[in-house]
This record gives C-alpha cells, structure tokens and sequence, in this order.
C-alpha cells in the first residue's frame, strides 16, 4: 500500500464510509493534506491518529483544545501572538507543565526549551514530544533559536561569568519553577560544573518568567538569574551569555490547520517577524516553522 492514500483507499483503510471520512477532514479531525485538488492521507500518520484516539481519553478526543499556547513565556511570541491577530491566549507555565495541559487537551499549543543534565540539548523538545504518553499525534514545528545567559546589574557589579563565580560570589540567584526550561538549563549548567545547588544562594520563591527576573533584578531584590538576551535588552542590563537553544511549538497534527495556528504561523513568515527578532535581540528565526518532528 502506498504511503500518501488517496480519499477512497484511506476510507477503505480506515474501514469508513467515505461520507464519514470528507466528514472528518471537514472537521479537521484526521491528518490529510490538500494537494492539487485532492486530499491525500499520509498513511503513517492516520495509524498514529488511530492509535491516538484508542488510548486517549473519550472527553478529549471529542472536544477541541481551547486556544492557548502553554509552556514557556518568550518576548518573542508573546508579540506574535498579539499581532497576528490570531486569537491564541497565553498561559506561561513552563515547559512540562505545558507538555502536560497538551495532553490533557487543555491547551492547543505548548512553547518549550528543554533541556538535559547529561546528552545533546538540541535534540531535547522532539525526543521529550516523542516518548510523551498520548501524544502520539503530535507535531513539533521550530519556533526560534534564542540565546539564554545570565542577567545582571548594569555594569556587573559583582564580576560574575559563570556558576562558578555566583557560588564563590555567593549572588542572590533567581530560580524559576520546577520543569521551566531555564531551571532545567540552571540545573544542567551546575551539573556540568560539579556544583551542587546548596552551593549557590538562591532566592527565595519561584520567578515565573524571565521579565518577572529582570524586574527584581533592576529593584535589588536579586543579582541575578537567567533569561534571555531579549529580557535584559529590553531591560537595560547586563548580560552574560551561555548557550543559544531551541524554542519549538508543540501542538496536534489535526490542530495545525485551525484559523488560530494558520494565522500565527502566516504571521511568522512575513519578513516583519523577522525585523523584530533582530530588534528584540538573541534570536535566530531561520528556520521558523520548520518542522522538527511529526510523531
């Protein structure tokens, strides 16, 4: 059998009548593309579709995920989002918790940075979307490479570089909540350093977003934490950079042609996305909305 199945082979695959099929893709309930005037319906991903539907819950195969992104905030797609006009809502959180609101259904969208203590940190978001129980029928489109680094005080007036020096300085350290992907690069960068998180004075509470660090920053409530370097341009201050990441959108196969996710990825191709990216500071959107993974 063919890998890309016409209207009535995917019908007959499925053991459906055709009318129930042309119902399902007028839902855009069923992965298919429109080529040339016809459908077609990549055989591959209707067997993860099937296998979707068979163990997920009934209430969520059946009801539509409401429009928002979860997982992690970024300046970024924060404005995409409001300037597209895409209708999309935010609700930063992190990015497990966001993998976890996308399983459940309870958001359409989930923006993550993963990363690992040990292993290759840009193969981190589609191998984690991968081995997620019930997301068997998701899609991991690129987002945005973005640099991640330290922020400080104008002028750092403590010297620091690393996490070495904010252990041996002892600098009150923003830490942001557990599965947020800048705590699990925080937690990554000091296990490659040998340092143990009791070495370093962390702040008390969980800063929820990289602007919530800038703010405490720039008020003295903390010396430092780590964000990106949109954050701290957009701040004035100080930044010392670490490493450039992926930030990837994680959503349903079925869900990519929904009027909320075609109208924001419209919007990230047009070349005032890009002036933006550049004006912002620490992005890389060459390859926006490629397509990373399709599971």
């Amino acid at each position: 059998m063919p890998e890309l199945l016409t209207t009535d082979e995917a019908a007959e695959y499925l053991r459906l009548s055709e009318r129930k099929l042309y119902e399902l893709v007028a839902n855009r309930e069923v992965p298919c593309s429109k080529v040339t005037g016809r459908w077609l319906f990549p055989r591959t991903a209707l067997d993860r579709w099937v296998s979707a539907g068979l163990i997920a819950p009934a209430a969520l195969a059946q009801v539509a995920a409401p429009p928002i992104v979860g997982g992690s905030h970024d300046p970024l797609l924060e404005w995409a989002l409001r300037e597209s006009h895409c209708g999309l809502a935010s609700l930063p959180e992190g990015s497990e918790e966001g993998l976890r609101r996308l399983t459940r259904g309870e958001v359409m969208l989930a923006a993550i940075h993963l990363h690992r203590l040990e292993g290759d940190d840009e193969t981190a978001n589609p191998e984690a979307v991968a081995d997620a129980a019930g997301l068997h029928d998701a899609v991991v489109l690129g987002f945005a490479r973005r640099e991640q680094g330290i922020v400080v005080a104008a002028g750092n007036p403590l010297g620091l570089s690393d996490m070495a020096s904010i252990a041996t300085a002892q600098a009150r350290m923003a830490q942001r909540p557990a599965g947020a992907g800048a705590q699990l690069l925080l937690l990554a960068l000091l296990a490659r350093a040998g340092i143990t998180p009791d070495r370093l004075k962390l702040a008390k509470g969980a800063f929820p977003t990289g602007p919530d660090i800038a703010q405490a920053v720039q008020a003295g409530r903390i010396d430092c934490g780590i964000a990106t370097r949109s954050v701290a341009r957009a701040a004035g201050l100080d930044f010392l950079p670490l490493t450039w990441e992926r930030f990837d959108l994680v959503m349903r196969q079925r869900d990519y042609f929904l009027p909320g996710p075609q109208a924001l990825f419209d919007f990230v191709r047009r070349p005032g996305f890009r002036d933006r990216a550049n004006e912002l500071g620490g992005y890389d959107v060459s390859d926006a909305e490629s397509v990373r993974l399709v599971n």
